[in-house]
């Protein structure tokens, strides 16, 4: 990584944490290490979402072409939403694609993030299952992301019919984070579950 590129990161990162709107809106960096090409970051779930009180972890990987390319940028945390695999945690987001420009920030990346929990873009999914129940059934897929905030994020709000049926798998066996996942594709229907998960 050139010089150049490691000093910009060193401000961007400085930014961040000294920022009154780091503060504000719960936005955090964190060095993996000493590499400035591995930076861990940290956004809060936004207020009046489904993501409300959780905290989500990301990854991200800083190019050697920075600031002309944009980071590689990804989801450590679960979490239910349109634009984020719920496996892998890759983001569809046009400014971590076409749409980066060299003056865009660290800071920038992350209120983006913080924004698109706000506001999805269901048609320009990352996870079709997830933006179908979204278009489909929006107070089902709240209920979901609420959820999955909840179990993956430090969320508050408990749902005890969504619990009960995650716990008649777990008792036949099924792994935990597989069966949230059945549950959810099939809008929480334990047959249509049972039966992707053993068919």
């Amino acid at each position: 990584m050139s010089n150049i590129a490691a000093q910009r990161i060193q401000r961007e990162f400085n930014e961040v944490i000294k920022s009154d709107e780091a503060q504000k809106f719960s936005i955090k960096l964190e060095m993996d290490g000493s590499d400035f090409r591995h930076i861990n970051g940290e956004i809060a779930g936004p207020p009046d979402t489904p993501y409300e009180s959780g905290n989500f972890k990301l990854e991200i990987k800083i190019p050697d072409t920075y600031p002309f390319n944009p980071p590689k940028v990804k989801f450590l945390t679960k979490i239910w939403h349109p634009n984020v695999s719920s496996v892998t945690g890759a983001i569809c987001l046009d400014i971590l694609k076409d749409q980066w420009a060299a003056a865009m920030t660290l800071r920038v990346v992350l209120l983006s993030l913080q924004a698109l929990l706000a506001a999805a873009e269901p048609d320009d999914p990352q996870d079709a299952v997830v933006a179908n129940q979204y278009k489909e059934n929006r107070a089902l897929f709240t209920s979901t992301a609420r959820y999955w905030t909840t179990v993956h994020a430090g969320g508050k709000q408990l749902n005890p019919d969504f619990d009960k049926k995650i716990h008649t798998l777990l008792d036949l066996g099924v792994e935990k984070h597989q069966a949230l996942v059945a549950l959810s594709a099939c809008d929480w229907n334990l047959d249509r579950a049972l039966e992707q998960i053993f068919s």
